[in-house]
């Protein structure tokens, strides 16, 4: 047994990891439209991005392209397929984030709205078709508010 911690320096329990059709768009969505932020660009053989990091606050997401003879997934809009999954970040304004984001092209799925679990919150759908949702909160969750 290795006396090296079980993950690597800087990185969470916990990350997703996307397949997209385009990395290179890719980063450039989730940079115009959500604020995220490079944190790795692996190329590829032909010098295209094989493995992005990308971070916003303490979260990371990876992906790479589907097109990676090792991939066996699709995205969402090249399978046809509606997301198995979604992604729920807290934002500091969710108002904003839903303007911003669908100003650089994100799909509305569901504005933004109070819940009444406590939070403010909207989902969107990026070119790739994946569902992305924003939150804010505003009250701490009260049990006797979930509806029936």
């Amino acid at each position: 047994m290795s006396n090296r911690p079980a993950k690597a320096p800087g990185m969470p329990w916990m990350s997703a990891h996307l397949v997209v059709r385009d990395p290179s768009k890719a980063i450039d969505f989730y940079q115009r439209a959500f604020g995220f932020e490079k944190k790795m660009v692996v190329p590829g053989p032909d010098g295209q991005p094989a493995h992005v990091e990308m971070t916003y606050k303490d979260g990371l997401f990876m992906f790479g392209p589907e097109a990676n003879p090792a991939c066996l997934a699709k995205t969402p809009a090249t399978s046809g397929a509606v997301s198995p999954m979604g992604l729920y970040f807290y934002v500091d304004d969710v108002d904003a984030l839903f303007a911003r984001a669908t100003g650089a092209g994100a799909e509305s799925v569901k504005a933004p709205e109070n819940m009444f679990y406590g939070d403010r919150s909207c989902t969107v759908r990026d070119p790739d078709g994946y569902l992305w949702s924003f939150a804010t909160n505003f009250a701490d969750f009260d049990p006797s508010k979930v509806p029936h």
